[in-house]
Formats: C-alpha cells, structure tokens, sequence
C-alpha cells in the first residue's frame, strides 16, 4: 500500500472512530475529550491495530496545543487580566504551587525519586482546559462569579505551563542535554526573545493584517492567522525555547487588535480538528499492557490525585471566603488532570526523569480522572445549588468579560445606537468590516472589531452566546430572513433588533424573530417634516395631528404589504396631493 493510501486509509480509519465514540460520549455526558481518548486507543496498536503511527501523528497533532495556546493569549486582553487579577494571579499561583507540591508528595511517598515525584507531580497539579470550559460554557456559569473563579484558575494554569517546560528541562538528566545553555542565559533569551515577537507584532503583524482587511479576502486572513502562529512557534523552536510559548505570545500581542474575533473564528477550526486528532494519538500511545499489569496502582493514584486535589481546591477557596458548596464544586471541577500533563510527561520522558512505562501509567492515570469528572459534577448537583438568596454576589461589576449587547456595524447608524446603550452602562462590543471606519472610531477612544458580523462563527467568538442584545446596524440590504432565523436559533437568549434600508428590508425581515426592525430614515425624515411646519407657522397641534396621520396610514399599508408580500398592496392609503388618500 503506497504511502498516499496508507494516508487516506489512517485518516479514515481515525475520524470514523472519532465520530463514534465522541457521539456516544457526548450522549452520555461525558465530553469530546474522553470519546476521543477511547477512539484513539481502541483502533491504535494496544488492541484493534487498524492504525499505527502514534509517535509520527502526536507531532503534527501537537500543532492542535500550539493553536489552543494561541487561542488562550488572545482571551488575555488587559481589561479582562485587570479585571481578574486577583484571581489569576492569587487563586490560579495558590492553586498550582499547593497542588503540585501535595500530588509530588503522594508520588514521592509511593516509591517514586524526588526528581520523578516533582517531575510527575507538577503536570498533575494542572486541569483540563478542553474539558472543563465546555461544560461551564454549556451550564451557563462560564460569567457566574463561580465560572470565573475556575476560568482564572484555568488561565494561570496555562500561563504556568512555560515555567514548569522550564523546570523539567533543568532537572534533565538527558546526556543530549548536558552542553546545553546556562539557566541565566536561557531567561535573558527567552526575554528577548518575547520582546522582539511583541514589538514585530505591532510593527509587521498588525499592518499585515490590516492590508488583507482592505482586501477583503478571507482567504488570505485565515493563512495570515496560521502564518503568525506557525511563525512565532518556528522563532521559538530556532532559539532552543518552547514552541508553545511563541503561540501564546502571538495570541497576547493581538489581543488588544481590532482583528481578535475574526483571528478566533479562523484559528478555531483547525484547533478543534488538530486537538482532536492529538487525543486521538495519546489513546493510541497507551500502553494498556502496562495498565492491565499495575490496575489498582492507576486507580488508586487517580482516586488519590481526585481527593488531593479536590481538597487542596476546596481548602483555597474557603480562604478566598466562597462559600463551601462553590469550594467544593470548584474543588471537583478542577480535579482532573489535564491536557499538558500529556506533553510535559513525555518532556520528563525525554528528559531520562521517567521510564516509558511510568509515563505511559501516568498518562492513563490523567484520562481516568478525567473520565470520572463528568460524574463527579453530576453527582454533587444538588450539593453545590446554593439555597435561595444566598447566592454568590459579584465584588465588581463584569465590565468587559462579557458583551450585554453585541452591535454590527459603527457606521453614522450603529455609532449612536452604540454610544445611548454605553451612556445606560451596558456593555457593548462593536464590530465592523471598514478598516478605515475602524482606524477612525479607535482615535475617538471606541474599540471595533474586524470582522463580518454575518459569518456565525464570529458572532459566536465576538460573544453572541452571552450576549443580551444582538443589533445589526448594517448600511444597505445585506440580511436576509433565513440569516436571522439562523441567528436567533442559535442565540436564543438574545434580542434581535435589524436595521432596514427601505420598505422591501421591512417586509421580507419583520416576518422574523427580530424584536425590532427599524427604517434607518423614517424618524429623521419625520422630525425634518416637523421642522418645516414649523417653520411655516402651522400650530404644534396640527403638526402632532399630520404626523399622527402619517404614522397611522403608513402603518396600515406596511401592515398590508407583510401580509400579501407585495409592495403595491395598501397603495390607496398614501397621501397624495389630490387628497388624503389616493381613494377612500
């Protein structure tokens, strides 16, 4: 079989098994994560051995934690950091340095070296990412006070993977490693070298960016996205450092660009498939024959790193004064490992600071605890539901961690809706395709993201899902009826509200679910009228009887119009100058 059919049949082989199992694993409850996991060690050499190859695709599907890193330092504008500092940097520190130093002692004390205990302990202190946001997302609580306790503690877990890569590389006692550079010098260059991805991000990146924006082809915006992750990744990989660490700093220097969400809505995809398709290489890299000769030693660990950190968790929360039923929740929501623990164990791998076999024990130990958080969750429901009027309370108002009301369009339309909505303190994220409209808006001190508005993956990544408010302001007649059914289907939590460019916008777009569909001229074009009677001397009375009478007849033909779909029906009610109305 030629190397190209080897390829199709592999791939085949691997997303078929994927389809299944994550299907019946999201049926029951369980998450993406786990189906993908069993699929890969189902087909892979350990039992069917349909497919082979783990080592070859862990190192493309590594890519997969390369984008979800960069994805991770896109969510970190300052705002959203400032805003959750104390949790980041207190809960997430506290978190991580406990955790890990209480599952390295449990290691340690079952018979494991100090330099193997930490090496395993400090991935193991680390939680599931991929596992554990879906489910706040799909609960509703990822903007609860709960929600981002846990995403917070989340965050600092990732930013602490680059200091644990560090860590593990300083304890190796890989041969290869020896004459390797000093620590000083490795800090000093990975300082400098964060400090030039910052800088050629704003003065090569974001120009970059804004050229294809003029250019209007997406195509090329998707390859930019993949070129600067891939870029910063390949920078860091030519200096010796972490690969991962130049995805996340191409995320951090475009967090604060106009060009985030539709970054977010490119990127994703291939996020998805490429995590996919790592954990579908770790269920093929487990050795179930090491498993099948040590069970109790991997149910054991994994029922010690549950209650560990469960405890830990838990423990830290009440000193953060929550109350114990969120502790304990936050405690049993973080239990798990994680993701990392997969790629920093098979660092410590190569670092000579495990055997292959223990990493391989290890790594069912993470899956096995991940496994078990589902039912964990699911069964302290009802102990963590607070009881009625004691729930938490927000110390702070939410200010930019989530929009209330996501506007489309900041044209001469969309920037007063916007600027009304913002003088009643509602939250607003602004998105628009014009780079020039957007470049101008930035210098009055207004935030608007590139993007179009009409693609759903970016009205998802821009916050749809949250969001109260969904109000398209678009200049011209670009929505059509069938879009805003889509809309409201898949945000229906949020009120529509459309922008029409004439009486045809009117009637093909108020039959939808939008609560509002407003004539961009209609009231302009009133109070211009008023004036002019005004003027003219009429009496206040008068005009308030000519508006009124306008209104009423305008409203009948409309009425008539949607009701037939056709734009002559209700022609005799418009008032002409042979009389009121054409014909009575």
């Amino acid at each position: 079989m030629g190397s190209g059919e080897s390829l199709l049949h592999d791939c085949s082989i691997l997303l078929g098994s994927a389809l299944f199992f994550v299907l019946v694993f999201r049926r029951l409850g369980l998450g993406a994560t786990l189906g993908f996991l069993v699929a890969g060690a189902v087909v892979g050499p350990q039992m069917l051995h349909l497919v082979g190859g783990a080592n070859e695709k862990i190192g493309i599907a590594e890519l997969g934690i390369t984008l979800l890193l960069f994805i991770v330092g896109l969510g970190l504008n300052p705002s959203r950091l400032w805003q959750l500092r104390r949790e980041i940097f207190g809960l997430g520190l506290l978190q991580v340095v406990a955790c890990g130093i209480a599952v390295t002692a449990v290691i340690y004390f079952v018979g494991f070296s100090a330099g193997a205990a930490l090496s395993l302990g400090l991935p193991l202190a680390l939680s599931s990412t991929a596992q554990v946001l879906p489910m706040l997302q799909s609960s509703g609580r990822l903007r609860s006070p709960f929600g981002e306790r846990a995403f917070a503690i989340l965050l600092f877990q990732d930013l602490s993977i680059i200091p644990l890569i560090t860590i593990i590389a300083a304890m190796s006692r890989n041969p290869a490693d020896a004459g390797g550079r000093p620590g000083w010098l490795l800090m000093l260059l990975t300082i400098a070298a964060i400090a030039g991805l910052i800088a050629l991000g704003r003065f090569a990146i974001r120009p970059l960016f804004r050229l294809i924006g003029n250019l209007g082809e997406r195509e090329l915006f998707v390859f930019a996205g993949l070129f600067t992750v891939m870029a910063s990744a390949a920078v860091m990989e030519l200096l010796g450092l972490s690969t991962a660490l130049g995805a996340f700093v191409a995320g951090v220097m475009l967090a604060d660009s106009p060009y985030r969400h539709e970054l977010e809505a490119d990127v994703e995809p291939f996020r998805s498939i490429l995590l996919g398709l790592f954990f579908l290489a770790v269920g093929m890299m487990l050795d179930l024959h090491a498993i099948a000769e040590r069970p109790f030693f991997v149910i054991g660990i994994a029922a010690a790193l549950i209650a560990t950190k469960t405890g830990v968790i838990m423990s830290i929360g009440l000193v953060f004064k929550m109350r114990w039923r969120s502790a304990l929740a936050l405690g049993l929501l973080l239990s798990q490992g994680g993701e990392f623990g997969f790629v920093l164990f098979a660092q410590a791998r190569s670092a000579f600071l495990v055997t292959p076999e223990a990493a391989s024990l290890f790594s069912a130990i993470v899956t096995l605890s991940m496994a078990t958080t589902p039912f964990l969750m699911m069964a302290t429901k009802r102990i963590r539901e607070e009881p009625v009027g004691k729930a938490e309370t927000r110390e702070e108002p939410p200010s930019g961690s989530g929009a209330n009301a996501l506007i489309v369009g900041y044209g001469r339309f969309g920037q007063t809706v916007a600027q009304m909505l913002i003088a009643s303190d509602i939250p607003v994220t602004l998105i628009d395709s014009d780079i020039e409209m957007i470049d101008v808006a930035q210098s009055f001190g207004a935030k608007v993201y590139f993007g179009d508005g009409t693609r759903m993956d970016l009205l998802r990544q821009a916050g749809a899902a949250e969001a109260e408010l969904i109000m398209f302001c678009l200049d011209g007649d670009q929505l059509t009826a069938d879009f805003i059914e889509g809309v409201h289907a898949t945000f229906p939590a949020a009120a529509i509200y459309i922008r029409a460019f004439d009486r045809r916008s009117v009637i093909r777009l108020k039959p939808t679910p939008a609560l509002g569909v407003v004539r961009e001229v209609m009231e302009s074009a009133v109070k211009m009228a008023r004036m002019a009677l005004e003027e003219l001397g009429n009496k206040l009375e008068d005009i308030d009887r000519a508006e009124s009478t306008y209104r009423s007849s305008d409203r009948e033909r409309l009425r008539a119009q949607i009701d037939s779909g056709d734009l002559h029906a209700g022609q005799e009610r418009i008032i002409t100058q042979l009389g009121q109305f054409e014909s009575s």
